[in-house]
């Protein structure tokens, strides 16, 4: 497999196996950033006698819509540069892992990936500032809109199979190649031992029988 297109790239497609396990990639590579922060401080903690580690595994995709909340931006001033660091590093990388694997899940829909907007972007923003929002119908709508799009997002990249065959993303990544009928070429199929194979009469030289055609 080209790693490099899987995690990165936006052309083709995957399956709903290779969206859950490019999942699993960012949860190890976010435990390894949380491991990676503990052991910083520890190394950097001055005068403290009492070991304790407290292993943060929160590089969750919800930072994202934080980023334009301003609220948010006065809770940031508690946080060190080696937790600033990391955690812009991980948002950045899982952010851009989890959009081109995505992409790619909607094309094996035969999506545009521009439906990320409406299934990831508009519930991940409403869900950031619903607490904002008046108690009334529209926002209870509004809600509801939301809440639906999310969950049909996640019927379209984790639960329903992709198109059939080739779409015009590319060729189907579940096509089963595993009969072997894939690797034999179609001139071996073809071969037929009767055009191969001439009978000479007894009276011709060398003696009769069976003699395979050269040049064939």
């Amino acid at each position: 497999m080209d790693w490099t297109w899987y995690l990165f790239r936006f052309d083709g497609r995957i399956n709903r196996a290779l969206l859950w396990q490019a999942l699993l990639i960012v949860a190890l590579l976010a435990g390894l950033l949380g491991v990676i922060g503990q052991v910083i401080h520890f190394l950097n903690a001055e005068g403290s006698s009492r070991l304790s580690v407290k292993l943060d595994f929160d590089f969750g995709l919800d930072d994202l819509f934080k980023l334009v909340d301003p609220r948010i931006y006065r809770s940031l001033a508690s946080l060190g540069h080696t937790d600033l660091i990391l955690k812009a590093s991980g948002l950045s990388l899982f952010t851009w892992i989890f959009l081109a694997t995505a992409t790619k899940r909607l094309h094996d829909r035969d999506k545009s990936g521009w439906w990320i907007s409406p299934f990831f972007f508009a519930p991940g923003l409403f869900g950031q500032f619903s607490d904002l929002l008046p108690d009334s119908h529209w926002a209870l709508s509004l809600n509801l809109t939301a809440s639906t799009l999310w969950l049909w997002g996640i019927v379209e990249l984790f639960i329903v199979p992709g198109t059939a065959g080739h779409n015009r993303y590319g060729p189907d990544p579940s096509a089963d190649f595993g009969d072997g009928s894939a690797s034999v070429s179609p001139s071996a199929k073809s071969w037929d031992q009767s055009r191969e194979i001439e009978i000479v009469p007894p009276s011709a030289s060398p003696p009769g029988g069976m003699h395979v055609k050269r040049g064939s």
